[in-house]
């Protein structure tokens, strides 16, 4: 505690050095447990200037997806992220939400890690999640309401990932139909979205609701599968963004999204996904679970955020995100 309340101090001095004296009167502790915090900070990565006559001041601040680091950009928020839990590693934020949602964690409470050793994306790929490179979060959500009212959830979730990283950064990506926000034609991003149901009655127990974004991966942290397709926000900027202030974007835009799936106004989230959606207007390959392609154009996304093509033998076909592949981004439609 002593740790968090003198970063804390040190935060609100914007800068200006603070006397061992005056951070001992304010926090009731001693000068040696004021040091022993400083240096405690100063192993995690902090940079505390120490002057004789003058004290600490805090000089600059670790790229850290802790607690502590993400709620100083954090802000308030309704529901997403009062609670919060953070992780050096983990198997997948996801598996760890599915975990405290069995153990009773509240409504909004927000997972993260630094290594993923398991991230996990759509249809059981896995998601690449290396230490110190990512944005790597889940959300667990309670919402009273039927699963059919939740289907939209993950587009809505792309959107969420556009606004945050326009937000921060100050260029919007563009969404390849169904959930992947991309930039520059690449994939930055992994969402993967999990539904509990009570056996006996149908009732939604809980929704996790997973997001990786790449942030300052270069490309050889991705594999050679995926390094054709696969971009990061400093590749695609050419500079470095803080991951835990891009973690805090995230967590508001979630919170913004989940005040608007309860309240059944999905109008903005439709309007941004169809202005978003690269897909439309081009040529892309639908592919079957068995394999089976055709050929079709892009025209429109319904208001279930269902894709709307026209095949080459002129008919109009609605297609539902699980029920087949898409390709037609990345450089690729064969």
């Amino acid at each position: 505690m002593s740790r968090a309340t003198v970063l804390e101090l040190l935060r609100d001095g914007e800068g200006a050095f603070l006397s061992g004296e005056e951070l001992s009167r304010r926090l009731g502790l001693s000068r040696a447990a004021v040091w022993k915090a400083v240096d405690a900070l100063r192993r995690e990565g902090y940079v505390i200037e120490a002057r004789t006559g003058l004290g600490y001041r805090l000089a600059a601040v670790p790229d850290a997806m802790t607690e502590a680091e993400i709620r100083s950009f954090l802000g308030k928020t309704a529901v997403v992220g009062r609670e919060l839990r953070c992780f050096d590693t983990l198997d997948s934020t996801n598996i760890r939400a599915k975990q405290l949602a069995q153990e009773g964690a509240p409504d909004g409470a927000v997972v993260t890690a630094d290594l993923q050793t398991a991230g996990r994306g759509r249809m059981d790929r896995s998601f690449q999640s290396p230490r110190g490179k990512g944005v790597y979060l889940t959300a667990l959500l309670r919402p009273h309401l039927p699963p059919e009212r939740l289907l939209p959830v993950t587009a809505m979730a792309g959107v969420a990932v556009c606004d945050a990283v326009e937000e921060l950064c100050g260029v919007r990506p563009g969404l390849k139909w169904p959930n992947d926000p991309v930039l520059g034609g690449r994939k930055l991003c992994g969402i993967l979205t999990e539904l509990s149901l009570e056996g006996e009655t149908g009732r939604v127990q809980y929704l996790v609701l997973g997001i990786g974004v790449n942030v300052g991966q270069t490309a050889e942290d991705f594999s050679p599968e995926v390094a054709e397709v696969a971009t990061s926000l400093s590749m695609a900027l050419g500079r470095s963004v803080s991951r835990p202030a891009l973690a805090a974007a995230e967590i508001r835009a979630l919170d913004k999204l989940y005040a608007s799936l309860l309240a059944g106004d999905l109008s903005a989230y439709l309007e941004a996904y169809r202005r978003d959606c690269v897909n439309l207007g081009r040529t892309v390959q639908l592919i079957s679970p068995d394999g089976a392609r055709e050929t079709a154009q892009a025209l429109d996304i319904n208001r279930e955020f269902s894709l709307v093509v026209r095949t080459e033998a002129g008919e109009t076909k609605t297609v539902r995100s699980g029920e087949v592949s898409v390709r037609g981004m990345y450089g690729y439609t064969e």
